[in-house]
């Protein structure tokens, strides 16, 4: 005879009595009181085969294979006409596709949550094998094995086991749970850990790391079978990283990620050393630039005298990649610098590269040419050629007689209107030209003015501007008393001197300036009586020219039609309307960096005349012809001077 199996310590538990009738009773405790941990198999054996009354033993199996030949299986039963019941309950993940191979002789019934899912129930002298394949859904599930042997010899296997297949499994894992990660900054490693899923055919996990505003790439982190994983490559640069832990099967099916765990590294990563740094000398300082580092929060500028140093440091926590410095030197001394950079955990990059002042410069700008003056009611007008060397600016000294002046006046043109000027006095102009570190140029040329005193005649009271085609207009009105006539002033430097326009007197109440550039200029206008003396200028006036006075005509304009006119080649469009149909004409100007346009110019022609009169429109037109027959449209731009240009024909049929 060959004996039940043992199985677990749990069937210690069953206890063998002498008496029939303390069998019986320890049979029923011990049925009742046996346990079995899934997914171990809850064993029971009866001794008969409709598993009614109490079981005659009860124990715990890991699997149901057995062969037990001829003889009774266990103590109690008899050898023939006997039943066994398998149960186990157990979670089952995700679920998917299983197969349920089976062995018998004689019957077995397999149920799934108390549904039959084999039934092979009849005495057979030979073993019945059977495979069953099922979906079980996820979560947990009982299932049971019922066996019983008539006659003759009895054995009996089953199992359950997933289909892995690519082709069959389409399940995905369930996302692994409790997730949770440490993370040690001393050492700087993260430790990720989660629960093991209860999927049957899992293959393992895959983690994944993702800088914060990120996302995860298609690439693991790492792939393992346990249930944790230490990162031992996590950047110690102060961001934040989140760990994510996907599960897989076999069958190459993936859960989604479980829910993102973050963590916030330390910060032992200093920002690179900047680059690009210079040193140029400009008027009593150094300016220093250099390209800003990503990632720091402040720079610090060192100065040394030499480039083997000492360098220390010369200014604050700067938050701009820029700054000026201003030692104690004159144009003999040549100083060397470098930058540092930092970070708010308190990083310092190593030293730039070093960059330095130079060789001192102590060779002064060249002496100013061309230095004039002239008189005016407005003041006196000084003017000089600009130099062409590394003059930054000039100093305009005056002399007047019995005053003395305070000090030079800085010019960065190249006139200057000396409006203090006191009338009917000479006053002496000399000019300087001075560099960036201060050398001044020999003095120029002396040259003197005399400021014309004002008459009484009044000014104009009121001058305006008018950009022509031609030039600058500009017009005025009377002053209300009898004058001569008028000069014109203009100035492009606010602060420059004024240049008269005209020798000759302007006689209406009007002037063009023909020679007026591109761009912003200054008007005044003064009066001059009969005997020839010139008032205080009127009030001044400006005007911003938009292209200079020789500049061309606007472009032809790009013009095509909306539909019916959906047709079209370059220069004709056939309709698919007729007549009271709208025409929509759309225009657009050529990109010439122009920004003086102002609109466009139409002229339809169509049979007998139709529409023949031009247009002006500021954007798309929209006409409705009423004749049928060929139309042509002509369009043109117009610049703010009035100026036509081009036209640029579209012909296009109404039927």
């Amino acid at each position: 005879m060959n004996p039940a199996r043992p199985t677990t310590a749990a069937v210690a538990g069953a206890v063998v009595l002498t008496t029939a009738a303390g069998l019986l009773a320890a049979a029923n405790s011990a049925s009742a009181a046996t346990s079995c941990a899934s997914p171990v198999y809850k064993r029971q054996f009866y001794a008969n085969t409709t598993f009614s009354g109490t079981p005659k033993k009860t124990d715990c199996d890991a699997v149901v294979n057995q062969n037990w030949g001829t003889g009774a299986p266990t103590s109690g039963l008899p050898a023939n006409n006997f039943g066994v019941r398998w149960t186990v309950t157990r979670d089952f993940g995700s679920g998917g596709p299983f197969a349920l191979p089976v062995e018998s002789r004689d019957g077995i019934r397999v149920y799934l949550d108390g549904v039959r899912k084999v039934d092979l129930w009849k005495n057979v002298s030979t073993t019945v094998k059977k495979t069953v394949n099922i979906t079980i859904p996820k979560g947990k599930h009982t299932l049971r094995v019922d066996y019983v042997n008539w006659t003759g010899a009895a054995n009996v296997k089953f199992a359950y086991t997933p289909r892995t297949s690519a082709t069959v499994d389409k399940v995905k894992p369930l996302a692994p749970t409790a997730t949770s990660v440490k993370y040690d900054k001393t050492t700087g490693k993260a430790k990720i850990t989660w629960t093991k899923n209860k999927e049957m055919d899992l293959a393992g996990y895959r983690v994944y790391r993702r800088l914060k505003g990120t996302a995860y790439g298609t690439k693991p982190l790492a792939t393992t079978t346990s249930t944790t994983y230490t990162d031992t490559a996590l950047p110690k640069t102060g961001d934040v990283y989140y760990y994510e832990v996907r599960a897989y099967d076999k069958a190459g099916n993936a859960s989604t990620g479980t829910a993102d765990k973050p963590v916030t590294t330390v910060d032992t990563t200093a920002p690179a050393a900047p680059a690009g740094l210079t040193a140029t000398r400009v008027t009593a300082s150094v300016w220093l630039e250099w390209q800003p580092v990503e990632g720091a929060e402040w720079y610090r500028v060192q100065r040394a005298a030499s480039a083997e140093g000492p360098f220390e440091a010369v200014s604050p926590g700067l938050t701009n990649a820029s700054y000026r410095d201003t030692p104690s030197f004159d144009t003999t001394e040549r100083w060397y610098y470098r930058v540092v950079a930092g970070d708010t955990a308190g990083n310092t990059s190593t030293p730039s590269a070093i960059a330095d002042t130079g060789a001192p410069d102590v060779t002064p700008p060249a002496q100013v040419q061309g230095v004039s003056a002239s008189g005016s009611t407005a003041g006196n007008n000084v003017r000089w050629t600009a130099n062409t060397d590394d003059t930054e600016h000039y100093e305009v000294w005056k002399s007047v007689p019995g005053e003395a002046f305070p000090g030079p006046e800085i010019v960065f043109g190249d006139s200057w209107l000396d409006s203090t000027a006191p009338t009917d006095t000479t006053v002496e102009y000399r000019v300087y030209a001075v560099d960036a570190v201060g050398n001044t140029s020999p003095v120029s040329a002396s040259v003197s003015a005399l400021r014309l005193v004002p008459s009484s005649t009044p000014a104009p009271p009121s001058v305006e501007t008018t950009p022509r085609d031609d030039g600058t207009g500009v017009g005025w009105t009377s002053p209300g008393e009898f004058t001569r006539g008028y000069y014109v002033y203009r100035r492009l430097d606010p602060n420059g001197a004024w240049t008269l326009l005209s020798d000759s007197l302007v006689t209406a109440y009007g002037f063009n300036d023909t020679t007026a550039p591109k761009g912003v200029a200054y008007y005044y206008v003064a009066s001059v009586d009969y005997d020839w003396n010139v008032s205080v200028p009127s009030s001044t006036a400006t005007a911003d020219r938009l292209t200079p006075a020789t500049a061309t005509a606007p472009e032809a304009p790009v013009v095509w039609l909306e539909a019916p006119y959906t047709e079209c080649t370059a220069s004709d469009c056939v309709a698919h309307g007729g007549a009271g149909q709208d025409v929509e004409v759309r225009m657009m100007w050529n990109p010439d960096e122009r920004g003086d346009i102002y609109g466009f110019q139409l002229h339809f022609s169509g049979p007998g005349g139709a529409g023949g009169y031009p247009k002006t429109t500021w954007g798309n037109y929209t006409w409705t012809p009423t004749v049928s027959g060929t139309y042509v449209v002509e369009v043109a731009t117009i610049d703010v001077y009035g100026r036509v240009g081009p036209s640029t024909s579209l012909t296009f049929k109404v039927a």
